[in-house]
């Protein structure tokens, strides 16, 4: 085989390779970035292109002043494990920020936010 044959075969094997690690980001959330909801607002959820690891994954929800609003812990569904969700307590008018961080199940790491406004 020669040099360049050798070369093309192990180039197209490394892009092959880093398109198999997977990094999970939102598809959809719920509520939408930038949305405006009434007060009966009960979860927030995204919907990931990767499946998520449970144990390291978390969606967290706070208002205008850094308190935390989710009535307990996020989880992510064992029948989607794209999905994630996380309850909210009673949600007065004002700014919220969603907070995320995703471990896709290959380990890689993202994390990000959003805001939303309660009228």
């Amino acid at each position: 085989m020669s040099l360049l044959k050798i070369a093309l075969a192990a180039a197209a094997a490394s892009v092959l390779a880093q398109s198999a690690w997977a990094h999970a980001h939102p598809k959809q959330q719920t509520p939408g970035v930038g949305a405006t909801v009434g007060a009966d607002q009960k979860q927030v959820s995204i919907e990931f292109d990767d499946a998520l690891e449970p144990a390291f994954s978390v969606l967290q929800v706070a208002d205008a002043h850094g308190k935390s609003v989710t009535s307990g812990r996020s989880s992510v569904d064992a029948g989607d494990k794209k999905h994630m969700t996380v309850a909210l307590q009673a949600l007065k008018p004002g700014d919220y920020t969603v907070s995320w961080v995703a471990v896709a199940e290959d380990g890689h790491r993202t994390q990000g936010h959003y805001r939303f406004t309660v009228k």
